[in-house]
């Protein structure tokens, strides 16, 4: 007995002697490892975090020059000196032998291979870990919001039960997402005959940023690491099987190009894998990932913009830019070689909707113009004659840029669309005459849209919504003529409560017409002056605002507060002249326009004239910085959301795929080697006129944003706080531009309510 205790325990002091070796070992690989990977000539930093609990290790990467952080990796092990990391759903594997504080090792990805050297360093977290206001003091600037509310922030900004609705092409199946107790959104399928529901695509760690069904029996999806930006797609069979990463590239972004309808197995992307600034377009595989170069984007200095297919797949056209600023649109000749057709400046329109596979010319096409108007019209255009056949719609006070085609009806067009005060959709073919007719005696007063249809055209998913309504989706049967809901998005918020929404024109000073919307609560209908969120768009060119449910305005109005929305020159929609009035104006004329908006509902008696916060995100978080500094008396006080603080830097901080088109921004902003505009970038960045901010102010920033850097938040908050001035900051280190997870949306909505509570209600 003695023996066989004596045996035992020599065999645990030698377990236990081993297991002490593999904990030594695991901790001197503890910590972060930095690196630099050379691609095609580019020079990619990346920091492997490691941690280790109870002799098991796990780790993170970072991809700081594509704005990734902490992303988690599947699997560690440290074999004697050699240590292998595996991030498999991106087909990540680095194998590198360990040397005191020195990995020396492979990185392998998608078949490729390339050495990394990594090197012992301390892990560096974006921007000023010491200046984001602590949780504990957010949730207390959130409890200022503290009336007796029907409706919480949650019921405005909880990500709907589901959402998302396509049928499948045959009509078989219909395709949702559905949020569970832990607010991921996964995708389920539901066949219609059975009722039975599959869930089909899982949504982890990490956000699903879209889908769609490819074929009857095929999905795919997008999703980014951290809010990067660099979104990866993904595929998936219709009952979750044969999950596979379609672009397995890290620091690669994807995008969606061309559905072919009449190859079932491909679809057509772009990606920037062989260089980050230019996009090259693939056919892939949806079953295998086998990628397909379709042509080669070679000419960094002069870009492809945009790629032309046809419905089989065949390139036709696309738009190189040239210098900077002009662009070539190339066409495919009969002989398959490209040869410029137009020449034109970046300002002007001339796109491609869709080729007209209903005459046997294969080179009509429609195409949106507005190359002999000062509103972008669509033409039906001959590409082997290079002419215009006729105009086919036009609008004389709004851009018009959709239409669409029945396949079933050998591409019959059913209909225009165009944004005006509202979306307005004009019925051409007869079918949808009559079609049209029964959405609008069924959904009086709403707008509606067809959101899906079956590819035989018995069945139509259609969403309709109104400014009280957020959302409702409904099938309609072309041969039962029936309707059914199928599903609210918001039900928790009834129509009744909600608050009108009404369209406004006025003059600004300088006398041009501009357009908006003003949100009333029910205060001001009953002759009440309420207070008012100034809230200019992001963008700033080519955006709008428009008519309909906004949640962020609805929220503001339960609370009291009006919201007003300014399409000041710039915006889109509105024609050539009204878009380029607004270069070289951000932060000037642009700015008229907005203070001119305000002036205005004031004027109306709708408003309190010393009640007025703005608030916006991106250009929207730049015009808040250069209201406060601008106007400062105007506004009582002010929040930043991922906005920009200083201009030069914002120049300089772009993510690669920008710098292209870096002629072009400053185009339209300003340009820094022009003496007289240097003079204006100084004039309008608001880093440089800190003293002139006298309100309060409440910064938002997501710490992986690629394009507003954290570094634009953090130089107003430090500037701020070195004159000794509160301001809140509100950063989310797994977010990037704008939040998108519930949570973090919902904790910036409740402190962003505290804060108008403090300093519009309470004042």
């Amino acid at each position: 007995m003695k023996k066989i205790n004596h045996k035992i325990s020599l065999m645990l002091l030698v377990a236990f002697t081993a297991l002490s070796m593999q904990i030594t070992r695991a901790q001197d690989v503890v910590g972060s490892w930095k690196g630099t990977l050379a691609v095609q000539g580019t020079e990619m930093p990346l920091i492997f975090t490691i941690s280790e609990i109870e002799g098991i290790l796990s780790s993170t990467m970072d991809s700081p020059s594509q704005g990734a952080t902490d992303i988690p990796m599947d699997e560690t092990t440290l074999v004697e000196t050699e240590l292998t990391i595996q991030f498999k759903q991106a087909g990540i594997k680095y194998v590198g032998s360990v040397d005191g504080v020195k990995i020396t090792g492979i990185f392998y990805q998608a078949g490729m291979e390339f050495p990394l050297i990594l090197e012992k360093t301390e892990k560096m977290i974006p921007g000023n870990t010491a200046l984001p206001t602590s949780d504990e003091a957010l949730t207390a600037l959130a409890q200022a919001d503290n009336g007796n509310f029907k409706y919480s922030v949650s019921d405005y900004f909880a990500k709907p039960k589901a959402s998302s609705f396509n049928y499948a092409p045959n009509g078989k199946y219909i395709s949702y997402m559905e949020k569970d107790d832990d607010g991921k959104r996964h995708v389920y399928v539901k066949e219609i005959a059975t009722g039975k529901i599959t869930r089909a695509i899982e949504e982890r760690e990490e956000l699903i940023r879209g889908y769609g069904w490819v074929n009857n029996n095929r999905l795919v999806y997008l999703m980014d690491q951290g809010g990067d930006e660099n979104y990866h797609l993904y595929a998936a069979d219709l009952d979750g099987a044969n999950q596979k990463d379609l672009t397995p590239f890290e620091g690669v972004k994807a995008n969606f190009l061309e559905l072919l309808k009449e190859d079932k197995d491909h679809i057509i992307i772009s990606l920037n894998k062989n260089n980050p600034q230019i996009f090259d377009p693939y056919k892939v595989n949806i079953v295998t990932g086998a990628l397909e170069q379709l042509y080669t984007n070679e000419d960094v200095a002069n870009p492809i913009m945009g790629y032309n297919f046809d419905k089989d797949g065949n390139l036709k056209a696309f738009t190189k830019l040239r210098d900077g600023v002009e662009q070539d649109l190339y066409y495919a000749n009969a002989a398959g070689k490209f040869e410029i057709i137009n020449s034109l400046n970046w300002k002007d329109a001339f796109s491609i909707l869709s080729f007209d596979y209903a005459t046997e010319n294969t080179d009509d096409a429609y195409v949106v113009s507005n190359l002999h108007s000062d509103k972008s019209e669509i033409v039906l255009y001959d590409f082997k004659e290079n002419k215009v056949i006729k105009k086919v719609f036009a609008h004389d006070m709004y851009d018009v840029s959709n239409l669409s085609l029945s396949r079933k009806r050998n591409y019959e067009l059913d209909y225009f669309q165009y944004e005006g005060e509202k979306s307005v959709i004009v019925p051409i073919s007869n079918y949808y005459k009559k079609l049209h007719k029964k959405f609008e005696k069924e959904f009086k007063g709403k707008q509606f849209g067809i959101a899906d249809a079956t590819d035989d055209e018995n069945n139509y998913l259609l969403y309709v919504t109104s400014d009280k309504l957020a959302g409702v989706y409904y099938s309609y049967d072309v041969k039962k003529d029936e309707f059914q809901m199928v599903y609210n998005i918001m039900p928790q918020l009834k129509e009744e409560d909600m608050a009108d929404v009404r369209p406004i024109t006025f003059k600004s000073r300088d006398g041009l017409t501009l357009h908006g919307y003003i949100t009333l609560p029910k205060a001001a209908l009953n002759g009440e002056k309420v207070p008012v969120i100034v809230n200019p768009h992001g963008g700033p060119q080519g955006i709008r605002d428009s008519w309909g449910f906004n949640p962020e305005a609805q929220l503001f109005a339960s609370r009291g507060y009006a919201t007003l929305q300014v399409n000041f020159r710039i915006s889109g929609g509105y024609g050539k002249k009204f878009l380029e009035a607004g270069f070289k104006q951000i932060g000037r004329k642009a700015m008229d326009d907005v203070e001119d908006g305000l002036a205005y509902v004031i004027e109306q008696g709708w408003v309190a004239k010393d009640k007025a916060a703005i608030y916006g995100g991106s250009h929207g978080g730049y015009a808040v910085l250069r209201g406060l500094t601008k106007t400062p008396e105007l506004y009582a006080c002010g929040v930043d959301y991922v906005g920009v603080s200083n201009i030069f830097t914002f120049m300089n901080t772009m993510p690669p795929y920008w710098k292209p088109y870096v002629k072009i921004i400053k185009e339209i902003w300003y340009d820094e080697a022009i003496p007289e505009e240097k003079v204006i970038m100084e004039e309008v960045s608001p880093v440089f006129h800190i003293d002139k901010i006298k309100k309060p102010l409440f910064v938002v920033q997501g710490a992986n944003d690629p394009r507003v850097n954290i570094d634009e938040s953090d130089q107003i908050v430090s500037a701020l706080r070195a004159k000794g001035v509160d301001v809140p900051y509100m950063v989310k280190y797994d977010e990037g531009h704008g939040f998108s997870k519930e949570e973090n949306r919902i904790a910036l909505y409740e402190a962003m309510l505290g804060f108008y509570a403090k300093h519009l209600v309470q004042k």
